[in-house]
This record gives structure tokens, sequence and C-alpha cells, in this order.
């Protein structure tokens, strides 16, 4: 049994589209009359594509003795050998913790939207959420797969 979900970030994109959106009206409006105020929108610009390209989605997938981590476009991963695992749980994530990668007082949070996360703590004591919008989904195959690879 294999396990892959792709959760979408849908603030993130409303939000960082809003702010790219309103970066190109200010260009528009500014930069014709104000040459100076060019390459500041266009560095706002091209910053907010590279934050929606990076965590627009995080998809997660356990699979082949792993439980793997991807955000966006895929050039932020993470990765953990399911031997590793020692303990799984689903968590409630608070408001305050944000989105994206962030440390928290439950261990490092991965994440891109909604509070429901599943807990993982590996043998060494280090601690992880990873954000789900199906966290008995999820739980479910990481414990199938450590019942399988422990």
């Amino acid at each position: 049994m294999s396990y892959q979900h792709t959760q979408a970030g849908t603030l993130n994109r409303v939000v960082i589209g809003a702010i790219f959106v309103a970066d190109l009206v200010a260009l528009a409006a500014f930069a014709p009359r104000d040459p100076d105020a060019l390459w500041p929108l266009l560095m706002i610009a091209a910053l907010m594509l590279v934050v929606l390209a990076l965590f627009h989605s995080l998809t997660v997938e356990v699979v082949r003795g792993e439980l793997r981590l991807r955000f966006g476009v895929g050039l932020i991963r993470r990765r953990f050998a399911i031997a590793d695992v020692h303990d799984t749980r689903i968590h409630r994530t608070r408001w305050w913790y944000g989105w994206g990668i962030r440390l928290t007082p439950h261990g490092w949070l991965f994440s891109v939207s909604g509070f429901d996360a599943v807990g993982i703590e590996l043998k060494d004591g280090k601690k992880y959420l990873i954000g789900s919008d199906e966290p008995k989904k999820l739980l479910a195959a990481i414990t199938t797969a450590m019942a399988r690879h422990g």
C-alpha cells in the first residue's frame, strides 16, 4: 500500500496572488512617472511568483519505506525513513503557528493550509507535524507502513 496526496494552499494562493496583482497595478501606475520605482516593483513581483511556486501546495507520500514531503514545485523537500518513526498521532495546530515551515512547541511544522496535522516522533526524539486535509488517511498510511517496515 502506498499513499500520495497533494493539499492545495488555497489561502496562500489567494493572498500571494493578490499581492502580485496589487504590485502589477502599482507598477502600471507609478513606473511610467517614477523610473526609480520600476526595479523594486519588478523585484516584488518576481519574489511573489517564486514564493507562490514554492508554497502553493504540499504533497505527502508514504511509499517504499519513506514518508516524503514536497512543497510546491518540489525544490523544498523532506524525507523520513518509516523505520525511524517511533510514534505518530493526529494533532490540531494553533492558528498562530502559521503555514509554511515553522518551529512550534510540538516540533517542526510543514503545512500549507488548515490546522489538522499528523505528528511523528522519531526514535532520536525529534518531532515533526505534517499538515494535512486528510489526517486520518495519512495516519493510517504511516501506521500501516510502520507495521510493515518496523
